[in-house]
């Protein structure tokens, strides 16, 4: 897991504008007319509409793909009864993974209430505004009899997420991990640590799976939940056992399933040791499970472990859950989140797990073959099939189960509006990040007395994406890590003007005059060079005393980017090197080149420049499908400029006959595949959505993706660096540290790539 520094994570609260969402418009707003409409007097249509036939609003408003995220603040995390204002930023945060996961807008709510029926009275006050309410933090038992009361007075879809999300990911893990294991539900032995909320739901559900209750122990802080226990709360009354058993060490004896849901290493190998063949451990305390991820294998090298860290395979994450089930909900306006709709939740995933795993997937996680076995039993958080799986499968048991107001009937369409829905390639540096982290790279930051280098240092190495060298003054640099207070002490760091490093300099001066003796460099020069840090750390990543080096923060880019020209050198087969940007956007990334490199391309250079763009958009795992941009549309017009990009894609077509790539075509013909297929339906970009723009010069390119960049309608991720033999990656002047980090992180997967390290 990574490891979160406080002040980072205030840093990400507050900085810019603070909390982490926004109401965005949806409609035109620009001239008094839109304004008319939006408001008075054209706003009274809509509203008439509304008042003659109320569900209407679903047609009119956002009601539809609205859902409130409602918390009293009284069970927050682990932090407890914190409050309403307290529990704010959790409450942003479930709304913003409704919104990344399934495109589902939310307002969170806290209400200062402890009373079950002033919270109801106020939830039911509010309901008109809402398709959807999420309960969220709210202890138990009160949130039990909340939940209940909400889901019979009220007509929308209503899921505590505490209760149900954890029971629906760990009752597809269960089915999965039974199936392995060659045991029936109806007759395992099942030990549950823990009797809150989310374990009470977890029970409750896998006793409408077919387990039986007389298998059950429950315990709670005092110990077994038994019969004979006075002044038993209704709802542990429900798994109050019959057993003579009064401790987990007893409790866990020939068990066959563990649910730890309580509190971090109360469980220890001899536990382990002595439940029933083939165990299920779900040990889902965080941040520490009841027994670690290692522990549990090395007592129990036959048991199948659940838990809910990322480090760990087969991770119980609510995030599998909720946000389909609520997208389900509202696509079919279903009145409730009924047992049918969650059961098929659970069955969705479990047999998702079994499908064969996307390549995206496996690349996210450095994997040749993620396949369904002990360590993956539920689907990653990362696979963008939950979407399109998870929420039809939960839309038909409402239409089956008559709480659908809004019945789905043609459910391939609707499968292709899930997949449009979010631009589901948007996951991209997710993804990469994934699997960065898997194997991570020594970077060189060449520019490491800079207060931003040092923080991106910071977080990549908190996070695991890569081992940070730091080029710099000493001194200054650790006065830097001093007065912001970072966490950088266990980092190396190079001061090559010290004394110390004469030795490893004139080294480096040796092999880099032997490199460039016939270039224009004398030996003193070759060595005079390695004082300069783009210098020495681009031998250090020659030598593979590194993997990777990040500079350009405070220098020009040309100037930067020649030490690693002369040094590393370009990539035989191309010869040539060009500049690349990620341009995420609603719709998935979008690839620039050329932008930072070549001037004024000849048609040979345009092709280079298409064949790196090509393989650098391949090994992130996306089919290019490429368009050569120009003012020109196919020979509409004819002159020396658009010569040279007809005579690129002639070459193109002719010796690259399988590449999907065709110009010269102006930009909005390009990225519109309806009027592509209008205008030009003999070019074979018709077919799909260009994901690949190569500029017919480096003006044309600069500007365009600062453009987007600036007007707020794509984040930039790059510059990424094509053709040379090593990983060298070289900033945008004043990068802001999430761009850095970016870059680092896309320098750890080149370098994984150029390394072989997976083989």
């Amino acid at each position: 897991m990574a490891k979160i520094k406080k002040q980072d994570a205030l840093d990400y609260h507050s900085l810019g504008r603070p909390g982490k969402i926004e109401v965005v418009p949806t409609k035109p707003y620009n001239t008094q007319r839109d304004l008319s409409l939006a408001y008075s007097p054209g706003v009274a249509e809509p509203c008439l509409e509304i008042e003659k036939n109320p569900e209407d609003v679903y047609k009119y408003t956002a009601k539809g793909n609205l859902v409130a995220v409602i918390s009293n603040g009284t069970a927050v995390l682990g932090l407890g009864n914190i409050g309403p204002e307290a529990s704010k930023p959790v409450m942003e945060g479930k709304g913003l993974l409704f919104k990344i996961y399934a495109d589902i807008d939310v307002f969170d709510i806290e209400i200062a209430e402890t009373d079950i029926d002033a919270f109801v009275r106020t939830v039911k006050a509010i309901s008109p505004t809402f398709g959807g309410i999420n309960l969220e933090d709210i202890k138990a038992p009160e949130c039990f009899e909340i939940e209940r009361r909400l889901k019979e007075e009220l007509d929308i879809p209503i899921m505590h997420d505490d209760q149900h999300g954890t029971a629906i990911i760990t009752s597809a893990a269960l089915l999965n991990a039974l199936l392995l294991s060659d045991k029936k539900i109806d007759e395992v032995n099942i030990v549950v640590n823990g009797a809150g909320a989310s374990a009470i739901s977890c029970t409750k559900l896998y006793l409408a799976l077919g387990a039986k209750r007389e298998h059950i122990v429950m315990l709670d802080s005092t110990g077994v939940i038994r019969k004979d226990r006075p002044n038993l709360e209704s709802t542990k009354a429900l798994f109050a056992t019959e057993k003579n058993i009064n401790t987990l060490e007893e409790a866990m004896v020939g068990a066959d399933v563990f649910l730890g849901l309580s509190k971090g290493n109360i469980v220890n190998k001899e536990m382990l040791q002595s439940m029933g063949d083939k165990p299920i451990v779900f040990a889902l305390a965080n941040p520490d499970p009841e027994i670690s991820y290692a522990d549990a294998v090395a007592a129990r090298p036959d048991a199948i472990v659940a838990t809910g860290r990322s480090d760990n395979p087969n991770q119980v994450n609510n995030v599998l859950g909720f946000p389909f089930i609520f997208r389900g909900a509202l696509d079919v306006r279903a009145t409730k989140i009924n047992e049918e709709m969650k059961l098929a939740a659970v069955y969705a995933l479990a047999e998702l797990a079994k499908e064969a795993v996307p390549e995206n997937v496996n690349l996210a996680y450095n994997s040749k073959n993620i396949t369904f076995g002990k360590d993956y039993i539920i689907p990653k958080p990362v696979d963008n099939r939950l979407i399109y799986k998870v929420a039809p499968a939960v839309a038909k048991a409402a239409i089956n189960s008559g709480v659908a107001r809004y019945p789905i009937t043609d459910w391939e369409a609707y499968e292709n509006e899930l997949i449009q829905r979010l631009g589901l390639d948007n996951k991209l540096m997710k993804n990469i990040t994934i699997r960065a982290k898997q194997k991570p790279q020594r970077v060189v930051f060449a520019e490491a007395d800079h207060y931003k280098i040092l923080k991106a240092a910071q977080q990549v190495n908190d996070e695991g994406i890569a081992i940070p060298i730091l080029l710099g003054d000493t001194e200054k640099i650790n006065k830097l890590i001093i007065d912001n207070n970072l966490d950088l002490k266990d980092i190396h760091i190079i001061d090559i003007r010290q004394k110390n490093f004469d030795e490893k300099r004139n080294l480096f001066g040796d092999l880099f005059f032997e490199k460039r003796k016939r270039r224009g460099f004398t030996l003193f020069e070759a060595r005079k060079a390695m004082l300069e840090r783009n210098y020495y750390g681009a031998m250090m990543v020659e030598t593979g005393e590194a993997d990777a080096m990040i500079s350009g923060l405070t220098r020009k880019y040309s100037d930067t980017i020649r030490p690693s020209l002369q040094i590393i050198g370009v990539q035989k087969e191309i010869g040539m090197v060009a500049g690349m940007y990620i341009m995420v956007t609603k719709k998935g990334p979008v690839f620039f080149a050329d932008t930072t490199i070549n001037t004024n391309p000849t048609a040979e250079q345009l092709v280079k420049i298409v064949l790196l763009t090509a393989n650098a958009v391949r090994l992130m795992n996306i089919v290019p499908r490429i368009a050569l941009l120009s003012y020109s549309n196919f020979g509409s017009v004819d002159n020396a400029e658009t010569r040279i990009i007809r005579e690129a894609i002639a070459t193109l077509h002719q010796d690259y006959p399988d590449l999907i790539v065709d110009g010269e075509v102006q930009a909005n013909i390009a990225l519109n595949k309806d009027l592509m297929e209008e205008q030009f339906p003999f070019s074979s970009l018709k077919h799909g959505n260009v994901n690949t723009l190569i500029f017919p010069n480096l003006a044309s390119g600069n500007i365009a993706y600062k453009l987007m960049q600036e007007m707020g309608t794509a984040e930039a991720i790059g510059p990424v660096l094509l053709g040379l033999n090593k990983s060298v990656h070289i900033l945008q002047l004043g990068s802001s540290v999430r761009e850095i980090v970016n870059m680092v992180t896309l320098a750890v997967a080149d370098a994984q790539v150029k390394n072989n390290v997976f083989g």
